[in-house]
């Protein structure tokens, strides 16, 4: 069995202390879109001397979630005002929730304990070009539906 994918099905939203809103399709997202990745290896593989392995279950659910937009695109003004007022006060720091799906697939991603990780890299060339918010995130839960 085959199936279609398109960007035009994938929904995200942001919510943390001062404010919520869409980050997916419609929000002149780039090209490159929404990438969600583990920080760390699940497993670590530890080989003895004879040869008999040992494998090691990490706790760690970590990871980050890179959003990227086109320069123009409105939803930078509010990323960049929710990172300014959320780095004046520790207590604000830390807590977005970031959700990403794909609704035909039934693919879904949730990042809990999200962070900006800096303020994003800006360039100003002949092109406008993209701007990349990376969020760490404390724990990321997955799960990929089928077609």
């Amino acid at each position: 069995m085959s199936g279609t994918y398109s960007f035009i099905d994938v929904q995200a939203s942001l919510v943390g202390p001062g404010g919520a809103f869409s980050l997916g399709y419609g929000e002149a997202t780039a090209e490159e879109g929404i990438t969600i990745a583990a920080a760390n290896d699940k497993n670590t593989m530890t080989v003895g001397s004879d040869g008999k392995v040992m494998h090691s279950l990490r706790a760690d659910g970590s990871g980050q979630i890179t959003l990227r937009y086109l320069k123009t695109a409105p939803v930078n003004s509010r990323l960049m005002a929710l990172y300014n007022a959320q780095k004046l006060d520790s207590r604000l720091w830390g807590k977005n929730v970031i959700t990403v799906s794909q609704s035909v697939a039934g693919d879904i991603a949730t990042g809990i304990q999200c962070a900006f990780k800096k303020v994003p890299d800006l360039t100003y060339a002949t092109e406008g070009g993209t701007v990349e918010w990376v969020f760490d995130a404390g724990r990321i839960e997955e799960m990929l539906g089928t077609y």
